[in-house]
């Protein structure tokens, strides 16, 4: 259910396809997904349109029958864009643009608003309009369909051209210009991050809106920003944070998503030097939500891209509070229990106890099994303060006896 606003929202509608690699039900939360950025973007779904297909229509995405299906929808209702649930060629994209005569977006250029959005910082804001650059830069020949009606006149053809040309100069000339500043903020940033000596370094990382900065704010007693919206965090925000009498620096980092966009993991990777030069990460996972082991994957391919699968890492089942097997019945002997029926208990006897004390059930709103927390990333903290200050180590005594 949407919270009422004060402006009014934009009416969207959402495209998918099924496909043999992403059946029906995949395609579903995917929506969803989509559903939730469409709302934090400030959209309002009113339908949705999958169709099943071998593979995504060259010139249009969708087959032409749904296609005018999605068109007379949007005629009838006065929808104002169509949100398509993967990216489009730039192709694809001036197609349907016609066909539909409304806005055109796709999963990328939805999330690519959201950053832009939510950037508060000068590095966010480049790092977004980067971003957005290298988006726009194949796209570019789309922009200029005022010149495709003149395209047989006379004289026309040529100077065509060179405003695209000239267009295109431009995007490359900022897209120069925007690395070169983020190189440079980046070489300020080094030095901040060195001028912070010694300390145990950890990171909290995860799929976006898992409650990395509630958790946070619960254990640092900060105002880190906090929203149930996807990507409210965009700035790396770093807190000291004393846990008896050992301190140690805590990051909150971007959170990540599926088919999340390559230009923004690639604008996005100085940003996440903080994970790379952490000593300890704390993986926080939602699980309440029907599908987190794949976010898990999904957040282990992006750690494994920046060269961060390696660390150390404490494995944070956060929103225990939330979580709802689906009832099963031991009676009917023609259903087969799934994964969606397990309780946390039996959770707990999957892969999950093969991590053993690497593994915490936690809610970070309710504040529950919150000393257990920070009994284990104490302990993980204190043992990399030993090896890093073997002669220090006698400052932190056991946290048993301190709690005595």
């Amino acid at each position: 259910m949407l919270e009422k606003k004060d402006i009014s929202l934009e009416k969207a509608v959402l495209i998918g396809i099924v496909t043999k690699d992403q059946d029906e039900d995949r395609s579903k939360e995917y929506l969803d997904e989509l559903e939730f950025l469409t709302y934090t973007a400030g959209g309002d779904v009113v339908n949705r349109f999958t169709q099943k297909m071998d593979m995504p229509n060259p010139k249009t995405f969708i087959g032409s029958g749904k296609m005018d299906e999605v068109k007379q929808f949007i005629k009838d209702n006065e929808v104002g864009t169509a949100i398509f649930d993967d990216e489009l060629s730039a192709a694809q994209e001036r197609n349907i643009s016609k066909i539909l005569n409304c806005k055109v977006l796709d999963r990328t250029n939805l999330i690519l608003d959201i950053f832009a959005q939510r950037a508060q910082t000068s590095y966010a804001r480049t790092q977004v309009e980067l971003a957005q650059c290298e988006y726009l830069l194949p796209r570019l020949r789309g922009m200029w369909t005022h010149l495709e009606r003149q395209k047989g006149g006379i004289g026309m053809r040529g100077p065509g051209e060179t405003e695209i040309e000239t267009d295109r100069r431009i995007v490359r000339d900022k897209i120069a210009l925007l690395k070169e500043r983020i190189r440079t903020i980046d070489k300020q940033m080094s030095v901040q991050r060195g001028n912070r000596g010694s300390m145990v370094r950890v990171a909290l990382v995860g799929y976006t809106n898992v409650g990395k900065s509630t958790l946070m704010n619960v254990i640092s007693k900060s105002e880190v920003f906090a929203e149930n919206k996807l990507f409210a965090t965009l700035d790396t925000t770093v807190r000291k944070v004393v846990i008896q009498n050992l301190p140690f620096l805590l990051s909150d980092t971007v959170g990540f998503i599926r088919k999340l966009p390559t230009q923004l993991v690639e604008s996005f990777k100085s940003t996440l030097d903080e994970v790379r030069e952490a000593d300890l990460l704390l993986h926080v996972v939602d699980i309440s939500h029907p599908n987190f082991e794949e976010h898990i994957d999904s957040v282990n391919r992006i750690l494994d891209e920046i060269k961060s699968n390696d660390k150390p890492t404490i494995m944070v089942f956060n929103k225990i509070d939330a979580y709802k097997p689906e009832p099963f019945d031991e009676d009917d002997l023609t259903s087969e229990k799934t994964t969606a029926n397990y309780t946390l208990e039996e959770w707990k006897r999957t892969w999950m106890g093969r991590i053993g004390e690497n593994a915490l059930f936690i809610s970070a709103v309710n504040k529950e099994n919150l000393e257990e927390f920070k009994k284990r990333v104490y302990d993980e903290v204190r043992k990399i303060h030993i090896q890093r200050f073997p002669y220090n180590h006698f400052l932190y005594p056991d946290y048993e006896i301190e709690n005595k």
